[in-house]
């Protein structure tokens, strides 16, 4: 015979894991994505200045013909809406390519906006 219902057994849980996740902390990941970004060579500069203000990461560079190559991490949650502002910094001759390339923990500063935003959405 069970002493306890099931739903007790559910707060338990979860009043475990919360005390867990303050005694331990809590690290959040977040997808990175290996990009391909094919640019006119004039364009160069506004769209490494762009990837830079998404925390991309460059792995390299290799021109073809008048063309460049960019190879970047970069996180997900930065390549919303891209490709409109690609084709606005390239009028309209730039595009890319991404792939998911591996998981990588939040900076902290992000990690404490994420979860203060959390909190006062709970306390509404």
């Amino acid at each position: 015979p069970v002493d306890s219902s099931d739903i007790a057994f559910k707060i338990a849980g979860s009043m475990a894991v919360k005390a867990c996740a303050k005694k331990g902390g809590v690290a959040l990941l977040e997808p990175i994505s290996e990009v391909e970004i094919y640019v006119p060579e004039t364009f160069m500069g506004d769209v490494m200045g762009d990837l830079n203000s998404r925390r991309g990461k460059i792995m390299g560079m290799e021109g073809e013909d008048k063309i460049q190559k960019i190879k970047a991490l970069i996180p997900e949650a930065e390549m919303y809406k891209y490709s409109t502002s690609l084709r606005s910094m390239t009028q309209g001759r730039g595009y890319f390519n991404m792939k998911f390339h591996h998981l990588e923990e939040v900076p902290k500063e992000i990690t404490k906006r994420i979860v203060e935003g959390k909190a006062k959405e709970e306390e509404k």
